[in-house]
């Protein structure tokens, strides 16, 4: 299935260019105290086309998608996960700041936060005028049940699906989470794609266009720590929760984005996203 989040919080199963909206099969009301997880989330794997047959399809030209996943617990982001993405960065002063990148185990992982994050109907709002916003596109993994210390083998049956990623990032100094935390700066989209129709998430073309321009363009193969170790990674340090989003890195390409450019992602199964960016943040 394809399930999106569209016009204040509906949710709907994508078929064709249309989608129906199911919001009624789930159970949407808060819950107090809240749980560290997407409440939703873990309803999404349970939806049935058996109990939406015959309903009326809504085209998808007239709605606003959000992002699919409203409350993530966390967005964990794996910061050098291609080894052409680290080259580069090693290559790159305003990326590196004077640090040598090595590997992942070394680095470790790192958290955006929530209040960050958006979807494709959205603008994406540079924090400051006089620093450099870079985009990085990523897959993303929506982690389905609750995970803690996960083999590796084991570790794909937590997935509850999996979305396009845009980690957005000022250059600095300052710490990773710290400096790609602003609002606007997680982007996903423009749907969820269930696990069941991912059959290997280490497959899978990935790109990214600023204005027509290409800027990445690589395969998930290419990625150091496949899903299946980021997961085993991650569940190591943290309790994963459903909802939890694992951002898998971004390959080698990654550049400025300025007020006014478009950018287009895709990933092969997933599908495009399209998002603009928008005047600088007061």
């Amino acid at each position: 299935m394809r399930i999106c989040r569209f016009n204040n919080d509906r949710i709907g199963v994508i078929e064709g260019s249309g989608l129906i909206d199911v919001s009624d099969l789930l159970d949407m009301r808060p819950k107090w105290p809240l749980p560290p997880w997407d409440w939703v989330a873990p309803q999404l794997g349970a939806l049935s086309k058996d109990k939406w047959a015959g309903r009326t399809s809504i085209p998808l030209s007239g709605v606003r998608l959000e992002s699919p996943i409203a409350n993530p617990g966390k967005i964990i982001g794996a910061p050098i996960n291609y080894k052409a993405h680290i080259d580069e960065a090693n290559a790159d002063r305003e990326i590196n700041q004077g640090k040598t990148y090595t590997s992942l185990d070394e680095f470790g992982l790192f958290l955006k936060a929530g209040s960050s994050l958006i979807g494709p109907s959205d603008s994406i709002r540079p924090r400051f005028q006089d620093r450099r916003t870079d985009h990085e596109v990523e897959l993303a993994v929506v982690i389905g049940k609750k995970a803690s210390r996960v083999p590796r083998e084991e570790a794909l049956s937590f997935v509850l699906g999996y979305t396009i990623g845009l980690d957005i990032t000022v250059r600095g100094k300052e710490f990773p989470g710290f400096r790609k935390s602003p609002d606007t700066f997680a982007v996903l989209g423009p749907w969820l794609v269930t696990a069941d129709e991912i059959a290997d998430p280490n497959k899978l073309d990935l790109s990214l266009s600023v204005s027509g321009e290409v800027r990445q363009k690589s395969n998930t193969s290419r990625m150091i720590f496949d899903v299946a170790r980021l997961i085993e990674y991650a569940s190591a340090f943290y309790t994963l929760y459903p909802g939890d989003v694992i951002m898998t890195g971004t390959p080698e390409g990654v550049g400025p984005v300025s007020p006014g450019d478009q950018l287009v992602a895709e990933i092969d199964g997933i599908g495009q996203l399209n998002i603009q960016v928008g005047e600088t943040a007061n």
